[in-house]
């Protein structure tokens, strides 16, 4: 279900959950609420949160701003971070790998909008060389991630204990990826 909301869009993702929740992102909001949940139930919370929904808009439209300040990556530099990203990430896998406890297969970087690692069933390793500008320890939460798809191929409790495990520090990686990541993959041409 979809609704404009003045520029807003409004997403709704009704799920098995328990509790529901709002992500905002440059246009859009997407709500996730337990299945069953009315719509005058998501209204009434909606409108609840809306202070904390027009600050975070105003965050984001300071960002966009900025953003279109910054030129687009050219293909020298995109050759450069992935020339880059060949030599430091095989080398943090040859790092994680045992502790995370499994083997992997072929590493490839590629310069992709949607993803900044991924891990085939065959235990393929793909990364995106974007991840070079990132703060070290992101590039290790990214690295650790993939290789915790090595023993769960989901995002479940089981997978993020294991990632936990790993990298303890996780969170806050995960947190700076999902806040910064946009800035970058919006440059690429």
């Amino acid at each position: 279900m979809t609704n404009q909301l003045e520029d807003l869009q409004i997403n709704i993702i009704y799920s098995k959950r328990k509790t529901i929740s709002i992500e905002l992102r440059m246009d859009e909001l997407i709500v996730r609420a337990p299945k069953g949940m009315s719509r005058y139930e998501i209204n009434k919370f909606l409108s609840e949160k809306q202070s904390w929904i027009e600050k975070h808009l105003a965050k984001l439209q300071e960002q966009r701003s900025a953003l279109e300040q910054l030129p687009p990556f050219t293909m020298d530099e995109i050759r450069k971070l992935a020339a880059q990203a060949l030599i430091s990430i095989p080398e943090k896998v040859k790092k994680y790998a045992p502790i995370v406890g499994v083997s992997y297969g072929r590493i490839t970087i590629r310069n992709q909008r949607s993803r900044w690692g991924s891990c085939s069933g065959k235990g393929n390793l793909n990364f995106n060389c974007l991840l070079m500008l990132f703060p070290d320890d992101v590039i290790d939460y990214v690295v650790v991630h993939e290789l915790c798809h090595r023993k769960y191929m989901n995002h479940s409790a089981d997978f993020y204990a294991e990632v936990e495990r790993v990298f303890p520090e996780y969170r806050r990686c995960q947190k700076w990826l999902k806040e910064n990541g946009w800035v970058y993959i919006s440059r690429l041409p």
